[in-house]
């Protein structure tokens, strides 16, 4: 009887003294997925993405919802059942996941230039949905809210109605702001939705004169979407940058006890960058050699 209760014992104990994170980290291997960006692979929206990304060495594809511009709604091909079966089984085919949805398009123009974001975000929710992904990426782009603090309410509010809509579907939407850590945890806090997190851009804090890691640390992990576009502005790929510490970074986000998705959306060499290939299968390689072997 001592004999069979011991284990048990054993496992209690384990559960009480070690923290909760111990629990929640899957195998190395599976804890950082790499992923990249469609629309950077020149793929966006296209069927081809699947291949080139297995080529590439990737996991999964941070899918977008098609081009904006001055259109009312995205060029979004995913809106239909015959393309949401169709980009299922290419991904399927190539053992690829897709690893996010994204609303690229607010790169150009601010969301809060859009009488109808609330239809805009719900296509993409409704893509989500169909797709089976769990977090999407909104970049606040034209949204400075350091250059223009008096946006500030306006964006809050509109965050906070697209936030409970994405949990209201169970969903995340990961949103980029040009602000540091420490105001991006602040900007949540306002914002008051378990819908919205941040999704973290390793080149916005470089191009700052911001630690990435200190960044990560400040940010913490709840606050965190489970995606990070993991890369520097163009010029060299990640293996020659000497600015970005990814085996840092690594330990940072270990002791941090994050997992999930790191998405390559620049770091292309500046002499031969739109060698696509060469570019992102270097970036993907190298990521591999330090998050996953």
């Amino acid at each position: 009887m001592k004999r069979l209760i011991a284990p048990f014992v054993f496992l209690l104990l384990m559960l009480v003294i070690l923290p909760a994170e111990v629990f929640a980290l899957r195998p190395e291997g599976e804890r950082y997925k790499i992923s990249v960006c469609d629309w950077m692979i020149l793929k966006r929206q296209k069927i081809g993405e699947f291949t080139l990304a297995r080529e590439i060495g990737c996991d999964g594809i941070e899918v977008d919802m098609g081009g904006l511009g001055k259109r009312d709604t995205f060029d979004n091909k995913l809106r239909y059942p015959h393309f949401q079966k169709l980009f299922r089984e290419k991904a399927q085919e190539n053992k690829v996941e897709i690893s996010s949805i994204a609303m690229s398009g607010f790169y150009g123009q601010s969301i809060l230039a859009r009488d109808n974001y609330v239809d805009l975000v719900q296509d993409c929710l409704n893509t989500m949905k169909a797709m089976d992904v769990k977090t999407a990426f909104l970049p606040l782009g034209p949204c400075d809210l350091a250059k223009n603090p008096e946006i500030r309410p306006e964006l809050v509010r509109r965050m906070k109605v697209i936030g409970d809509m994405a949990a209201r579907e169970g969903r995340i939407i990961g949103i980029e702001t040009s602000l540091d850590a420490q105001g991006d945890v602040e900007l949540l806090k306002e914002i008051g939705s378990k819908g919205i997190k941040i999704y973290f851009k390793f080149q916005n804090a470089l191009e700052a004169g911001r630690d990435v890691s200190t960044e990560l640390k400040i940010l913490g992990r709840d606050n965190l979407c489970e995606l990070i576009h993991c890369t520097d502005t163009d010029g060299m790929t990640l293996d020659k940058n000497t600015r970005l510490d990814l085996k840092r970074v690594k330990k940072t986000l270990d002791s941090m006890g994050w997992s999930g998705w790191l998405v390559i959306e620049r770091s292309r060499d500046a002499s031969d960058v739109h060698n696509v290939k060469k570019n992102y299968g270097t970036n993907a390689a190298y990521l591999k050699s330090i998050f996953q072997d």
